[in-house]
């Protein structure tokens, strides 16, 4: 590997011994080759982080969502940091009083709104571990998460109230106290004061902390600021501690990272919050913000408007998952071939050209000025006009759609890697470095990264072309697994975090991930799916003798290969008087019919997710 333009080697491959396989070379990021950015001065928490940029600048305006007149949409309202403060505080200041305080569990349940951040900063304020809960976990997993975290107070959007009303009796041996983001109906009230617990409307609890002041306790950095749940490949999720540390060198290596490429944020940038918070990608990227006094809006909650709350927003920094950026792709496709001849025509010339400038080294707003002026501006323009970054995360993105949208949005389109466990941002690619696409890029400048040969499936991490388990070494790593220490220690060896995902080094020193070691990849849309656990399931089918599950990144659903059972499936044919051998009725769509009616029966019944 001559050309490591982005990796500097930091220790020497080590062969196999002791049962343990070879490592190939430890590298990290170019841009940390005198060693890792140091914390920010006076940051020991995610508490400082908030509270010096209210110190810094209290008129900054941070949250911001629509206004709704006569049912109509309006324009963003903004609330300025020290607004924000001053309500977490009070927040702070009631839960204190409600006898919440340094290291009581507390939930928060609902899409990202300005009341989602107020709730996480007092936890922050005041100590408490903030637990996100989320139903895309699966039936009966914000049951579990309340339980397993021994979550006391939770708050929650108004609409979420009932699923966590679902949760009651069998979570009041923990939960003591309800917060609604909005009102309260007096049938809830009823329920809940049944079951011997206190619920809230948003405005009833921030009354509570008026007038009241409570000290704020001394925060460690190695104090746990978040408990974030993510799926197991088969059974219960699994809870990522993650302390106040993590958090902090995440941001100084992702400021060293924007710095070294030119690409710093500003106080004048503005993000578009709909990822879910309950994720660390989104958790971190409000932080970023946050630390440099930008603004957040908020979405309303609804992915058919996002499009015409993009518009209103005019956001400057994009981030996505691969299923956004794929429907964005597929309309603009859609868009081009509908349009007339000539439309088309100058469309692919202009595509043609720029891409050719930018193969030949040209940075993307340099390739072609006046084919963005003429051409790619409307495209822009559909991203509200101001773009200047769109980061892809939580899973690969096909590079057909990535070239597309570096040639034809106007901004730089990057993609990055991480886990929950590493705290999102371990890999991420460099703007205006073509040769990057379809890998994650290097590392980014807080972490140490090398390969683990994994010999079983014949990758060797000492080849030419180095391959194997990428592991991850630095201080953005997690606590460990919430009560699960058998767990931590599989994935934790001799401070490598081991990822489960097979990656190859290219000569730039950018990754790519290749495969997965155990069989659990993530859908299009970010979200985790075990196979063989689904292959266990559906195959408690009486109908059915086998069946094959598989789907990749790339896809938003599954696709099965079923076997069906010949002895059962004659009975059905007989029992509805189809006639005919084994394969012809194998050929009826009316079998076909039969199978996927079991299978879905069997979904249902053990609440398997849509997806």
């Amino acid at each position: 590997m001559a050309q490591n333009r982005f990796i500097v080697e930091v220790e020497k491959a080590k062969e196999a011994k002791d049962g343990r396989p070879s490592m190939g070379t430890v590298y990290r990021s170019v841009f940390a080759k005198d060693g890792f950015p140091p914390p920010i001065e006076g940051m020991h928490s995610c508490w400082d982080v908030f509270r010096m940029t209210v110190e810094r600048c209290p008129d900054n305006p941070m949250l911001g969502r629509r206004e709704i007149l006569n049912g109509k949409p309006g324009k963003y309202v903004w609330q300025t940091y020290k607004e924000v403060y001053e309500l977490v505080i009070k927040v702070g200041n009631a839960m204190r009083s409600c006898g919440f305080g340094e290291g009581a569990k507390c939930g928060i349940y609902g899409v990202n709104s300005p009341e989602w951040i107020i709730s996480m900063e007092a936890c922050n304020a005041h100590g408490l571990y903030c637990v996100p809960l989320y139903d895309t976990l699966g039936a009966g997993a914000v049951e579990f998460v309340i339980r397993h975290a021994e979550v006391s107070i939770a708050f929650a959007e108004e609409t979420k109230i009932p699923e966590v009303l679902k949760t009651l009796p069998n979570t009041t041996e923990f939960l003591k106290t309800l917060v609604s983001f909005g009102k309260v109906s007096p049938e809830q009230r009823e329920e809940v004061e049944k079951f011997g617990l206190t619920i809230y409307s948003w405005d009833e609890f921030l009354q509570l902390g008026d007038g009241k002041r409570f000290d704020l306790p001394l925060k460690k950095k190695s104090d746990v600021c978040t408990i974030m749940y993510t799926s197991g490949t088969t059974g219960d999720p699994k809870g990522v501690m993650i302390s106040n540390d993590s958090i902090i060198a995440l941001l100084a290596g992702v400021k060293r990272l924007l710095e070294s490429v030119n690409e710093q944020l500003q106080v004048k940038d503005v993000y578009l919050s709909y990822l879910p918070l309950a994720h660390i990608f989104d958790r971190v990227i409000e932080e970023l913000f946050i630390l440099h006094g930008a603004s957040i809006g908020f979405w309303r909650g609804d992915v058919k408007l996002l499009i015409e709350d993009i518009g209103e927003l005019k956001p400057t920094i994009f981030c996505a998952v691969p299923r956004v950026l794929d429907r964005i792709y597929s309309g603009l496709n859609q868009k081009i071939s509908s349009g007339s001849f000539l439309k088309k025509t100058l469309f692919n010339f202009a595509y043609s050209h720029k891409f050719h400038n930018m193969k030949n080294g040209s940075k993307h707003d340099q390739a072609s000025p006046i084919c963005d002026k003429i051409v790619f501006s409307q495209v822009k323009q559909g991203l509200g006009g101001r773009v200047r970054l769109i980061l892809s995360g939580a899973a690969p993105l096909a590079p057909h759609v990535e070239t597309f949208l570096r040639v034809v949005t106007c901004a730089h389109v990057i993609q990055g890697y991480g886990l929950t466990e590493t705290c999102a941002g371990t890999f991420v690619s460099l703007p205006n470095e073509l040769p990057m696409l379809g890998t994650v890029g290097p590392p980014v400048p807080n972490v140490d990264v090398c390969l683990e040969s994994v010999p079983e499936m014949g990758y060797d991490a000492l080849s030419n072309t180095p391959r194997g388990e990428v592991c991850v070494r630095g201080k953005t790593l997690f606590s460990g697994y919430y009560k699960r220490e058998d767990l931590t220690k599989e994935v934790m060896v001799d401070g490598w975090f081991h990822t489960g995902d097979i990656g190859e080094w290219q000569p730039d020193g950018s990754l790519k991930i290749i495969d997965r070691k155990k069989n659990i990849f993530k859908l299009s849309q970010g979200e985790y799916v075990a196979v063989e656990n689904l292959e266990n399931i559906y195959g408690l089918v009486t109908a059915i003798d086998s069946i094959w599950v598989y789907g990749n990144s790339f896809e938003s659903s599954l696709v099965a290969v079923v076997n069906p059972g010949k002895e059962a499936l004659e009975r059905w044919a007989k029992e509805n008087g189809i006639t005919g051998d084994f394969n012809s009725v194998c050929e009826n769509p009316a079998a076909k019919e039969y199978i996927l009616g079991e299978l879905t029966k069997i979904a249902k019944e053990k609440k398997v997710e849509r997806f």
